[in-house]
């Protein structure tokens, strides 16, 4: 199979993942669907780092493209050359699912932080916005009865939770399918190099033994 089939579903599979990490994030700056939060910079530093819009999201989305425009270049790729299109097919993808690992890692760690330190809320205790179960080191996430200390946002837990493990998971599919494609190029590229060598010295035995 060329090498560059292969890597267009896998374009597109980061592409529709990518996608949904871009909407993921962009709903965690509406909590409920109000907008109030947002513009009073009441979201918490996680929501603010963009982590599913620029990492798990447009870091991605370059990867995406390059994956699906290996198909349509073919397997000889550049300039019309064999050797020379292996070789830039296999380097591209390489250094395009490098800045997916990238982005797809960036989003792994804030969505990890962002669920152990728990979302930025009014509190009716401290009667304050505070982060009540940052100290909890992610132990809230099944203590289901302290996530009403949370009285505004309205079900704000419940909201950070779903969507932060939403990109958690989003972010840890598209580092596997990044990092399965750089094997594969890594792999393809020394395939591709020893069989240039074998043609190269069969074509050679061939001219001195006609």
């Amino acid at each position: 199979m060329c090498f560059g089939r292969s890597a267009r579903c896998v374009g597109y599979q980061l592409l529709i993942l990518a996608l949904l990490s871009i909407v993921a994030n962009i709903l965690l700056y509406f909590p409920n669907g109000e907008t109030r939060y947002a513009s009073q910079h009441r979201l918490g530093r996680y929501v603010e780092c963009l982590h599913g819009i620029l990492g798990a999201g447009f870091l991605v989305l370059i990867p995406a493209v390059v994956f699906i425009r290996l198909h349509h270049g073919g397997c000889c790729g550049c300039f019309g050359h064999e050797d020379c299109g292996k070789s830039c097919v296999v380097l591209s993808s390489v250094l395009a699912a490098f800045v997916g690992i990238l982005g797809s890692g960036y989003c792994i760690i804030i969505s990890a932080l962002a669920l152990s330190h728990g979302p930025y809320c009014y509190t009716q205790l401290e009667r304050n916005w505070i982060y009540p179960f940052t100290e909890s080191s992610g132990g809230y996430l099944f203590e289901y009865n302290k996530w009403s200390a949370c009285q505004e946002p309205h079900n704000i837990v419940q909201w950070n939770v779903t969507l932060f493990s939403i990109l958690l998971v989003l972010g840890g599919i598209e580092f596997i399918l990044c990092f399965i494609q750089i094997i594969k190029g890594i792999l393809g590229g020394l395939c591709g190099l020893c069989c240039s060598h074998e043609e190269g010295g069969w074509e050679q035995q061939v001219l001195v033994h006609p």
